[in-house]
């Protein structure tokens, strides 16, 4: 069965001839490069200032210590940018009240090289590696794999560069978390910086006692960056083992969201088919979503839109028009995860028996949980935390032919406790 938005030919190469008109861009808050790549001249220097603009991006460290602003001010400033105004609700939401304050700080700074988007994918890719070795501290034998992985891949990515137009630079997705008071999670269980526990508090857990942490943000999991998509199941799985974490099963995906993580043997009928058991999980499920129990768009990343013409799949003919990761302060779960509707669709693994279960080994099925970008105005099946997709796309999770799209991506997991 295919889910309907995403038809089976996906993941198409890129074509010799990119489109000679590629459509608006959706607002004025990211600088689109021009289609055309650089000429053989140019090319050296424009990479090198494409790694520079990844080493400058906001590190980990600064996240930690940044200040909170002029609240009050900022809460006006906000509704004289695009991007900003549109998240203007829910910053208000999450500031305290404050007595005026002045001078008002400028609620959209200036747009740097950051936010000049590449005009190819290779050069997408070294701007992309350079944050990760800056902000994640990956190893250099990580790297090596992680550059491998996209290497093998055609289309890997951010997104096609030639189509991609995000209604949010990621200078506009900093400011907004400075207002909001959001940094990276700091817990020492998990080992990594912005990783949250995976716990049940209605059964009186707690941190301490979590057997596994997850991203709080989708892969690369760096603040204000771009979702990686294009990626198939079994790639996102070598993504995850290759920075030392693994691929979240779908029950700890429904957990994060939901704000408690239950047992596996809770959440899986191991003795029923998958199309059987998925139906019955849905029909008895609690319909809640990560920011509360009644359904809102507006809270999430929802509001960008599908490119014209976009037949539902497809490199050369949809762009990943995602937000930067982590710019919508309200779409967050219980347990401190952002995103989980909206932005990017997340691969996940689906075990059928228990031996399956990820930290076991990549054994599962494809699984995709969450919403996208568009979903404000195309609504295409419940995204509330708890509901689990028929077998769309159905494969195991390393087949080598296993779904990738436009707007699907992931983020990772990590055991924390013995099996």
């Amino acid at each position: 069965m295919s889910c309907p938005e995403t038809p089976n030919d996906l993941a198409s190469a890129p074509r010799s001839q990119a489109p000679s008109e590629p459509p608006p861009a959706l607002s004025t808050g990211v600088s689109a490069a021009p289609t055309p790549a650089p000429a053989r001249g140019r090319g050296r220097g424009r990479t090198a200032a494409l790694v520079a603009a990844g080493a400058l991006g906001a590190g980990a460290a600064a996240w930690i210590g940044v200040a909170t602003g002029v609240w009050a001010g900022a809460r006006a400033d906000l509704s004289r940018a695009p991007a900003a105004r549109a998240a203007a609700p829910l910053i208000a939401g999450a500031l305290p009240e404050r007595a005026p304050a002045a001078p008002a700080e400028r609620a959209v700074p200036a747009r740097g090289e950051e936010d000049v988007e590449p005009a190819t994918l290779d050069e997408q890719r070294v701007r992309l590696f350079a944050r990760m070795r800056r902000e994640l501290a990956l190893s250099d034998e990580a790297m090596r794999q992680v550059e491998a992985i996209f290497a093998a891949s055609p289309v890997l990515g951010q997104g096609n560069p030639a189509l991609t137009r995000h209604p949010m630079s990621r200078s506009e997705c900093r400011h907004i978390r400075k207002l909001a008071d959001v940094e990276p999670a700091r817990e020492p269980a998990c080992g990594a910086l912005g990783m949250v526990p995976l716990f049940d508090p209605t059964r009186g857990q707690t941190a301490e006692s979590a057997p596994a942490c997850i991203d709080q943000l989708e892969f690369p999991n760096i603040p204000c960056e771009y979702p990686v998509v294009h990626v198939r199941a079994r790639e996102a799985a070598l993504l995850c083992r290759a920075i030392g974490k693994r691929i979240c099963d779908a029950h700890e995906w429904e957990g994060a969201c939901a704000g408690a993580l239950r047992e596996p043997d809770v959440e899986y009928e191991w003795a029923r088919p998958r199309g059987e058991a998925s139906w019955h999980h849905n029909l008895l499920r609690e319909k809640v979503w990560s920011y509360g129990p009644e359904k809102n768009h507006a809270l999430c990343g929802t509001g960008s839109s599908r490119t014209p013409g976009c037949p539902g799949g497809g490199w050369d003919r949809c762009g990943s028009n995602t937000y930067p990761a982590g710019a919508f302060p309200a779409c967050r779960s219980g347990l401190g995860v952002f995103d989980l509707h909206g932005n990017a669709a997340e691969h996940m693994s689906l075990p059928i028996l228990p031996e399956e279960l990820a930290r076991s080994g990549d054994r599962g099925f494809t699984e995709m949980k969450g919403s996208w970008f568009a979903f404000a105005s195309m609504e295409v099946h419940a995204d509330d935390c708890r509901w689990r997709a028929p077998d769309w796309h159905a494969t195991r999770l390393m087949s080598k032919g296993s779904h990738a799209n436009y707007h699907l991506g992931f983020r990772c997991c990590k055991d924390i406790g013995p099996p």
